[in-house]
Parts: structure tokens; sequence; C-alpha cells
């Protein structure tokens, strides 16, 4: 499964694998095992230049296409899911502020990302859930700036992030905000609802905003338009997230077929049962379908056209298409599959967490049924 878009340099694409032989993959299963966040290991990419592939250089960014980043969440995920995740939780904060920040914002921040900022999005409420339409989180004027109050819930990579995109309801509607960790007022738990049994790195935080002052020039974009930023960002997301699952189908398979090459049953390897070479031809077949989707979806967004229907469509294929090699590279594998020395429990637990996280299978179904009756509009 080595075929690559032809605008990827085989060369970077060695480069992260390297990495993540070296640098991840001898520590995912204590990451998994004791739900951390992999702090050291995001630090090490972004030295290496893999925290901030599209950003452009002049601010601090690799100026690559989303095909790279694409790539590297691939590969990063191959050698841990939660990892990927943590990366992606950064790749959205850098991604909202470059598409709607203000310059003020995009010079304070977005260098940083370059040089290991550790961030957070910071979207959902214990009430509302996937429907950010509405928020308990609330943000007025206050003189020459804003005062936020609230509770977020749930929070991805919040554990560890040094700095939010938080979302707060103003008098003319949902708006999005740059908040660095550190400020009066704001603080964070592990609630009751922390842990989650795959994409472990680190409980999911509560975070409370209690007469938090923010600057004028904290506001992203427009005032009132923070439900469409988020969802315009997190098209870019789900399609890495999509990335993030093709790595994870990946390695299930590789794993599950350097077991049964060697693995022994009835006189024979394992895998010179037809049966199971059809098991592997059937996930060999998913995976590059989806993987090629994913990479679709990425060109989409350096495009500019289509961007919802691709990433919704790459993100809706490849999760499902890890939960299912996963489980069958458990069955392959039998009782060594079931086994908790083994990763293929981590894979399945990984893959399955991502058909609901950063956007369930029944959201992605209805983003791509409201882009077919607005192509129906259209017509």
């Amino acid at each position: 499964m080595e075929l690559w878009p032809a605008c990827i340099d085989p060369d970077y694409v060695a480069g992260i694998r390297d990495f993540a032989r070296r640098e991840i993959i001898p520590h995912a299963d204590d990451i998994d095992r004791r739900d951390v966040y992999p702090r050291e290991i995001l630090k090490a990419m972004a030295k290496a230049g893999y925290n901030a592939v599209t950003l452009p250089t002049e601010q601090g960014g690799a100026g690559l296409s989303h095909s790279h980043a694409a790539a590297v969440f691939e590969e990063v995920s191959y050698a841990s899911g939660a990892v990927g995740i943590s990366l992606i939780t950064i790749f959205q904060a850098q991604t909202i502020l470059k598409t709607f920040g203000n310059d003020t914002l995009k010079e304070t921040y977005l260098p940083q990302f370059g040089q290991g900022l550790l961030s957070s999005y910071a979207l959902t409420e214990a009430n509302h859930g996937s429907d950010i339409r509405s928020l308990d989180t609330k943000a007025v004027r206050d003189g020459q700036g804003w005062l936020l109050n609230g509770e977020k819930s749930f929070i991805t990579s919040g554990s560890a992030a040094e700095f939010f995109i938080i979302l707060a309801e103003t008098p003319v509607g949902v708006s999005t905000f740059a908040v660095p960790m550190g400020l009066e007022g704001l603080s964070s738990y592990i609630g009751t609802n922390s842990a989650t049994f795959g994409l472990r790195n680190g409980p999911h935080v509560n975070l409370v905003l209690r007469d938090v002052r923010l600057p004028d020039h904290a506001l992203i974009g427009v005032e009132g338009k923070g439900v469409r930023q988020a969802v315009g960002t997190l098209n870019y997301s789900r399609t890495l997230a999509g990335a993030i699952s093709i790595g994870i189908a990946r390695a299930a398979f590789d794993a599950a077929l350097a077991f049964v090459s060697k693995r022994k049953a009835f006189d024979q390897r394992v895998i010179e049962f037809q049966g199971i070479q059809w098991y592997f031809a059937d996930m060999m077949a998913e995976i590059e379908a989806a993987r090629l989707l994913v990479y679709r979806a990425a060109r989409a967004l350096d495009d500019g056209v289509d961007q919802d229907r691709y990433a919704s469509a790459a993100k809706l294929k490849a999760a499902k298409v890890a939960t299912d090699v996963a489980a069958l590279a458990v069955q392959v594998c039998g009782a060594y599959g079931v086994m908790e020395n083994a990763p293929f429990g981590r894979f399945l637990r990984d893959a399955k967490a991502y058909e609901i996280a950063g956007g369930s299978a029944e959201i992605l179904k209805n983003t791509l049924g409201k882009y077919l009756t607005r192509q129906l509009a259209a017509s």
C-alpha cells in the first residue's frame, strides 16, 4: 500500500515514517495504557517540521499542500492513533486562525505552532453536544475587550493545551475566541465522563471560564459567525481524521498479515488458507478505496471546491473501513488477537472511537444529504 499522490515526494513520506518508527511506535502502547498526552512527541514533531505542514513559510510553517498533511496524519496514526488525535486539535486551531483570524492573532500565534504550541478546540458543552447553534458559554463586551463565562465539556487535548479556540455566544450569535491558557478565571478539571476507551491521549477535561477577560482582538473573524467558522474548519479536520483512520486500518492490516504469515495451523501457514486470503483481499481493497477518497478530499481543500462533500465522505468511509479492518484483524489472529499484550485491541478501540469523535457517521450523512439537496436545488 505504497501509492501516493503525484504531488507528494516519496522522500517526504519516508522521513515521516522514519520519525514515527523511532519516536512514536515504541511508546504507542504505553500512551494508550496510561491515557497520557504525548507532549514530548508533539514537541519533537514540531522540531522536525510536522506540526504546521500547511501554514505558509512566513508564518513558521512548511507551506505544503493538504495532501502532505494527510500523509503526515496517516503515518503518525499508523504508529499511534492517540498521537494523531493530539495533532489534529493543533491543526484545527491553526486552521481557524489562518482562515478567519485578524492580523494581530495571526502574527501572535501562527508562528508559535511551528515552535510546538499545543492547542485544543473547545466547542462541546454538556447540554449541546454536536448542536453548537446556541451555547451556555457567554461572551459580552467589556470596555475595550470581552468577558467570558461558562463551561466547555469533554475537550480533547485539553489536559495539556497551552492555547484554546473557544466558542461562546454573544448577543448577536455564536462567536469564536482565541484564549491562551494561564489567564485569570480560566481553569480545567477532569469530569466524570473524562476517559474514552479509544484514542486515549489524556483525559478529556471540562474547561471553566469565570469572568475571563480577553482583548478586543481575541475575537476570531466576525462576531456571530462562529458556527460557520467551526463548520468550515471541520471540513479541513475531517479530511485529516479520515487519514488518521487509514493509518489505524493499515496498522491493523499489517500486524495481522505479519502474524498469519508466520502462524501455522493444520500443517500450513494460516495465510495459505483461501478463506484467510479472501479476508485480506477485501481489507486491502477497502483500505485503498477509502485512502483514495481521503486524498481526493485533501485535493478539494487545496482547490476550494466541494470541501464539505469530500471531507464528510472521506471521514465516513475511512472510519468505517478502519473499524471493519481492525475487527477482522482480531478475527484472523484468533486467540492472539484478543490478548492484552497484542496491539489489536488498541487498533479496534481507536478505530471505533473515530466513528463518533470529530463528527459521527450520522452527522456526516446529514452533511452529505444537505449537499445533495443543494445540488438538486441548483440544477
